[in-house]
């Protein structure tokens, strides 16, 4: 991923805001969102090839970190989940840091620990996993380093 290629924030109004509002504020606003931690993903459109960034509530483990794709119990995948199928190389940024990231789904072995803690992180995951016949998926966020302009 690159600097100059434009970034587009989720189409979704209030997620738009809350991403405007972290990357000005270098995080100091947005990264702790009604009590709960959260960061921004950068994934390449599986079509448009355009840089998409979304803000999504996370947990840690192991130096890595944790997102659900959840899309509110939706009956589809969200955008970003499907975007870093196709391209796993991710720019993350938590609070004030930015980095790029290699983004897996979580292990048979790991996942359902991964989706305890984060259910405890946010309880509403729980709600969501009744209201849909999909696996939700838990992906792991690996960090690669510092982000390259």
């Amino acid at each position: 991923m690159h600097e100059q290629d434009e970034v587009l924030d989720s189409p979704t109004g209030w997620v738009a805001t809350h991403v405007r509002r972290y990357v000005a504020s270098e995080g100091s606003k947005g990264h702790i969102w009604y009590g709960k931690p959260t960061l921004l993903l950068t994934t390449r459109g599986r079509s448009s090839g355009a840089l998409r960034r979304t803000g999504l509530i996370y947990g840690e483990d192991q130096g890595n970190y944790v997102v659900v794709g959840s899309n509110g119990g939706s009956d589809h995948h969200p955008h970003w989940y499907l975007n870093l199928l196709a391209e796993p190389r991710v720019r993350v940024q938590v609070a004030a840091d930015t980095f790029e990231a290699v983004a897996r789904e979580a292990e048979e072995g790991e996942r359902d620990r991964l989706w305890e803690a984060m259910t405890v992180i946010f309880p509403q995951y729980k709600s969501y996993r009744k209201k849909t016949d999909r696996k939700i998926p838990v992906v792991v966020l690996e960090p690669q380093g510092p982000a390259q302009g």
